[in-house]
């Protein structure tokens, strides 16, 4: 009996994209011997034929977008950090909302640190403006920077757009001495900035990631954020400390200007304007690409927008989203106020979870890779199984850290797990817009995360709402909730998700863009 991912004709909606010319001269498996309905013939490009890893052009724009989403993350993380030093510690004795259903975890550490940063009277509900108005210009900047970039590239869009977060950053400091509304709005224009980064570089990869090498390269890439995330937290602090909070920005402006110029300075948009790149590597890479990319010069939006595998993507980045702002931005509080641990008072351990990330991505990515390069396991099947993974793991264990009680220990071990698991989502549904689209990735992208932005926004008020008197078991509900809303989104993407390239993606069917 044939297995159903044996060389079918592509149907309406579909078409082929795991082969590519440079693997036709490769023996191919008879579908009806695979043992396995998730395997698929051997196709694509086959590890022995793909351009060599080191010192190339695609693996060099892997790593210099890596540094650059290092920057990105830290940019936008410094300022919860800075801003415990940057408010007078008696206006928000006022707001405390400290349960005293768990014992004191750990008694108030009295540390003589610099104090030279000038305080502000901002109270709970301005801080909460201050943090969430970055999302307010992030969310705008999505869809129109995933357009700019399929059409002119992505390349200066990414620079200029972490270059400008760099610039306003430096700025932080004079913005919160002229007011709250002058530092609202700095934060603003800074999610305007990143709001174009994530769409220009899934743009730039689909002119530059062979399709077997996608979860390795964007795996790479995109994990930057998290090692942005472990260095940015603890070294901040360590800044603060010594210094005192405005060099916490002026340091990570100054890093974000000098990654800039290297940026601009050896990167290019696509392989056929990369100056060193080799020419083997560069056929390598069209070859890889060729029938996948789009000649058509006007954006099918109709089609993009009725697709379902689309709407599959947008329904598990909103899911995961919503759990990953609940881990990042609720559990430090619950532990907190509920646990009575101020997380605050080590900088490590509040990156850990990140760091397990990190190495989760990087890791995810070159097994996601080697199942189907070299097990020969579909595209469709690496990214449901991964998607479940990084979706389904993180429920289980943020709804464990709500029914744990008091124990700080395990409130720590349930954080680190929940969030290292969601790590394998980089090579799911995270890379799934490169699979059914590459030439409208970025728009696909934009698309994706302007849904996702929604819980960053929405999230932790709905949590607040529900969490008046900050019981565990009002904590409970919201863990639950969050993890409902993830299960959900597992299960709609397991469901409606796509391996291939589309058919509205493809006008011609010959769409090699030179």
């Amino acid at each position: 009996m044939k297995s159903p991912v044996s060389d079918l004709a592509p149907s309406d909606g579909e078409e082929g994209s795991d082969r590519t010319p440079l693997l036709q001269r490769a023996p191919r498996a008879e579908t009806g011997d695979l043992p396995n309905p998730g395997i698929k013939p051997v196709s694509a490009v086959s590890p022995e034929l793909a351009a060599p890893v080191c010192c190339s052009a695609r693996y060099n724009l892997a790593f210099l977008s890596f540094f650059g989403f290092f920057v990105l993350y830290s940019l936008r993380v410094n300022l919860s950090v800075a801003l415990v030093d940057m408010v007078d510690s008696n206006t928000t004795a006022k707001d405390n909302r400290t349960s005293y259903e768990c014992a004191e975890h750990s008694a108030p550490i009295k540390v003589l640190h610099n104090q030279t940063g000038k305080k502000y009277r901002w109270d709970a509900e301005t801080q909460g403006w201050i943090l969430g108005s970055f999302f307010y210009g992030y969310i705008i900047t999505q869809i129109p920077g995933g357009y700019v970039a399929s059409r002119s590239g992505g390349k200066l869009l990414l620079g200029f757009g972490i270059f400008a977060t760099a610039i306003f950053t430096l700025f932080t400091p004079l913005a919160a001495d002229f007011g709250v509304g002058a530092l609202v709005a700095l934060r603003a224009l800074e999610g305007l900035g990143e709001g174009v980064t994530y769409p220009a570089m899934h743009a730039m990869w689909s002119s530059w990631a062979p399709p077997l090498e996608r979860s390795k390269l964007l795996s790479i890439s995109y994990a930057g954020a998290q090692l942005g995330t472990v260095v940015s937290l603890p070294l901040s602090g360590v800044i603060c400390y010594y210094m005192n909070w405005t060099y916490v920005f002026y340091f990570f402006g100054i890093v974000g200007i000098i990654w800039f110029i290297l940026w601009i300075c050896l990167v290019s948009d696509t392989p056929e304007t990369h100056k060193t790149i080799t020419p083997y590597e560069k056929e390598y890479i069209l070859s890889s690409l060729k029938n996948q990319l789009s000649s058509q010069k006007s954006v099918p939006w109709i089609p993009m927008l009725k697709s379902l595998p689309l709407w599959a993507i947008v329904v598990a980045h909103f899911s995961y989203n919503w759990t990953f702002y609940t881990l990042l931005t609720l559990l430090p509080t619950y532990m907190k106020e509920v646990l009575r641990f101020n997380i605050q008072e080590n900088g490590f351990l509040s990156a850990v979870p990140y760091l397990g990330c990190w190495l989760c991505m990087i890791l995810s990515g070159q097994a996601a890779d080697n199942l189907r390069a070299r097990w020969n396991f579909s595209t469709l099947w690496v990214r449901r199984v991964f998607s479940l993974i990084g979706m389904i793991g993180p429920a289980i264990f943020l709804v464990a850290a709500g029914f744990i009680g008091c124990d700080y220990s395990l409130a720590v071990a349930f954080l680190t797990i929940s969030t290292t698991l969601g790590g394998f989502c980089s090579s799911g549904f995270s890379i799934n817009h490169l699979d059914i689209a590459p030439s409208y990735a970025g728009i696909l992208l934009g698309i994706t995360n302007t849904f996702a932005t929604i819980p960053g926004m929405i999230g932790p008020i709905i949590a607040r709402s529900l969490t008046p008197e900050n019981t565990i078991g009002e904590w409970q509900t919201v863990f639950c909730i969050a993890a409902a809303i993830n299960v959900f989104g597992a299960i709609f993407f397991t469901l409606f998700a796509k391996g291939e390239v589309q058919n509205w993606a493809i006008s011609d069917h010959q769409g090699h863009r030179n």
